[in-house]
């Protein structure tokens, strides 16, 4: 899928929930993924941020890099704090992140993550994944997600996909924040 329609589509959502992971830090594109956030809320799209607790590189790396973009604390929510709310938004936006979401988890006892706890991205409405390809995570697994119904693949540099996606939701030319 491009990443302007992806953008587009986020735009008109009632609610969005972003999963940020490794590529997003890689990518160093935390600030334009507030960009983009800034834009959806100016929208009236609610969005929260889903963070696993081992994302990334080391635990709190997605907290320290979200809170660096200027992302508001009460936007935040860990695993067990949004996992519920997985099935009502319209949209997760899945950004740089593999293992943590991988239904596999769940389903798979040969899985070398079988039963790690992972965020539920797959339960909601539709799920686009941005990622520069469809590589296997840090643990080596295929993610079943990315073959899913409701999953959509948006491939490319995480800072270069949301430039795209920024670019694609101004030239609505609806309202935007100041």
């Amino acid at each position: 899928m491009a990443a302007g329609d992806a953008g587009i589509a986020m735009r008109y959502a009632g609610s969005v929930i972003i999963v940020p992971g490794y590529g997003l830090a890689v990518a160093q594109g935390r600030q334009k993924l507030f960009e983009f956030v800034t834009l959806l809320q100016a929208g009236g799209v609610r969005v929260r941020f889903a963070v696993h607790p081992v994302a990334g590189r080391m635990p709190g790396q997605m907290d320290v890099l979200l809170a660096e973009a200027g992302v508001p604390y009460d936007a935040i929510f860990q695993l067990e704090d949004i996992n519920a709310d997985f099935p009502d938004p319209d949209v997760a936006l899945v950004i740089g992140a593999n293992d943590v979401v991988n239904p596999a988890a769940r389903t798979d006892k040969s899985s070398p993550i079988y039963g790690m706890p992972i965020l539920d991205a797959d339960k909601a409405k539709k799920v686009f994944v941005v990622k520069r390809g469809e590589g296997k995570g840090y643990a080596g697994v295929v993610n079943t997600l990315f073959y899913a119904d409701n999953c959509s693949m948006v491939y490319g540099d995480a800072q270069a996909v949301l430039v795209q996606m920024i670019e694609a939701v101004k030239s609505l030319g609806l309202p935007v924040a100041a």
